[in-house]
């Protein structure tokens, strides 16, 4: 196998266990690592920690599968370890169930040798050969599985020129993006969240030669999350500190503000917790915000706005996703052309509404509840590199409309006379603007949403977001309810865009 090769010196059997929890924050199903190396060079360790690192277990039990062949584990990655050893022929690989273990997680292969032919192109190798008292470490492959183990190697390079190279690293979430977040865990500290948002990949063009990305204004590296989170908390919003960044790789090392969300006990979502934290927006609403932000020493973020072409994009998701799968072949041009205009004119009755700093995904998955606080400080807000310049509306309406729980019109109606009983106390409010605005962009918003996730679905393989489906759709009902937008919701109706479907 030909490829880049990264090297490591593992001291000790701490160091080659490490290695194992670095690979397996890397791994995904359909990878497969071949382990490579003499008896007693360390193989089973790697494999062990591997493993545990999946499980979250540190005690499992992880038996060698040379008399068994194979041992499958049941881990957040389904895992199966192989141990080709006793393996009379290549062919053997498929008694074992080999191409169906890849359909359904990760294989690790000891003595890959015995298969070698066998072995996808995409396999990752670690070969393990003595070094003095320790142990050379050599990785070489030539897919997305090396270029993802290079990066969590890299990971734990951060932590070291953090004072942090001894911490244990888990699993903590994904989102829809690229980006993704762990727990590290070191004797004596607090728990850190290690956030790894690598560079965005603009992707090809789709509208006057640029990408999405572009047009929607996606923050394109971590630098806006920095700049975002310092403005943040100088303006009294209770955000990550950042205890240490590498803004050039993408590597953030953040206080962890807790783990809990806006659902009680029977997984309701809790009144309450959300008219908190429609007042934390309607305080962030009153002040004013600068447009540069300072990310570092001469670095700074202009915040983007949310402008026509933005707000079009976003909405054309639902044309470009949403209604081929519902419908079984590409929009008419009579449907893209009338979609356009009832957008535009929905768009321009936006010029008079109020403008603030936008966080884009003000909704319970970002939010952290915090009860032994006081005041906005219960609330902990995690995700806002997206930010824009838009209407103040907008964060309330993905707030009162959460994508990710069914949230009642009765709860919505008390999260949205919490912001505006505020802004009144505040001040002048100009109530009636703010209910127009409301309604647009939460149809703006949940149209955009019902694209995203047939787009995930179709494009990236995560079927699992079509279940929220119908509650976006009923959201979308509600926002049309609002008479400013009587045209849009004859138009959404005369093309059957709010009847429930099953994909």
């Amino acid at each position: 196998m030909t490829g880049p090769v990264l090297e490591r010196l593992l001291a000790d059997e701490t160091q080659t266990a490490r290695l194992g929890e670095d690979l397996a924050l890397s791994l995904r199903a359909g990878d497969v690592l071949a382990l490579k190396g003499d008896l007693g060079a360390g193989k089973s360790t790697l494999a062990r920690a591997l493993i545990r690192a999946l499980a979250d277990d540190a005690s499992l039990d992880v038996p060698s599968p040379t008399f068994t062949l194979v041992q499958s584990y049941d881990t957040r990655i389904p895992v199966h370890h192989f141990d080709l050893y006793r393996l009379a022929s290549a062919a053997e690989l498929d008694e074992l169930g080999f191409d169906e273990a890849l359909t359904q997680g990760a294989a690790l292969v000891e003595w890959p040798e015995r298969a070698e032919g066998y072995l996808p192109r995409t396999t990752l190798s670690i070969e393990l050969v003595q070094h003095g008292e320790g142990r050379l470490a050599r990785l070489s492959g030539q897919a997305a599985a090396f270029d993802r183990a290079a990066r969590s190697l890299a990971m734990r390079g951060f932590l070291e020129r953090a004072g942090w190279g001894d911490a244990r690293r888990r699993h903590f979430i994904g989102d829809a993006s690229a980006r993704s977040y762990e727990i590290v865990t070191l004797a004596g500290q607090e728990p850190r969240v290690l956030m790894n948002s690598p560079r965005l990949v603009l992707g090809p063009p789709v509208r006057d030669g640029k990408p999405y990305a572009v047009i929607a204004h996606t923050a394109q590296s971590v630098t806006a999350f920095v700049a975002i989170d310092r403005a943040l908390k100088a303006g009294g919003v209770s955000v990550p500190q950042i205890h240490a960044e590498d803004q050039d790789q993408g590597f953030l090392l953040l206080e962890h503000l807790g783990s809990e969300g806006f659902l009680g006990k029977d997984g309701e979502p809790v009144a309450e917790r959300y008219a908190a934290a429609a007042e934390l927006l309607a305080m962030m609403h009153g002040r004013t915000w600068p447009q540069r932000l300072q990310a570092g020493p001469g670095s700074f973020h202009e915040v983007p706005p949310f402008d026509r072409d933005a707000m079009m994009i976003e909405a054309d998701l639902l044309v470009d996703w949403y209604v081929p799968a519902i419908s079984s072949g590409p929009p008419s041009e009579d449907l893209r052309s009338g979609y356009a205009r009832e957008w535009n004119a929905l768009f321009d009755r936006l010029q008079g509404s109020e403008y603030t700093l936008m966080l884009r995904d003000f909704h319970s998955p970002n939010i952290i509840w915090r009860d032994n606080r006081a005041g906005h400080d219960r609330l902990g807000v995690v995700d806002f590199q997206d930010a824009l310049i838009g209407p103040s509306a907008y964060d309330v309406a993905s707030l009162a409309m959460d994508a990710r729980v069914t949230i009642s019109p009765e709860i919505e109606k008390k999260t949205r006379d919490a912001y505006v009983a505020a802004r009144h106390a505040a001040g002048a409010f100009d109530e009636a603007s703010f209910l127009e605005a409301y309604a647009i962009m939460a149809a703006q918003r949940n149209s955009k949403i019902l694209g995203i996730f047939v787009r995930l679905e179709k494009r990236d393989g995560k079927p699992y977001y079509l279940k929220h489906l119908p509650r976006i759709r009923d959201y979308l009902r509600r926002a049309l309810s609002h008479p400013a937008l009587a045209s849009l919701r004859e138009f959404y109706n005369t093309h059957g865009l709010l009847e429930e479907r099953t994909l």
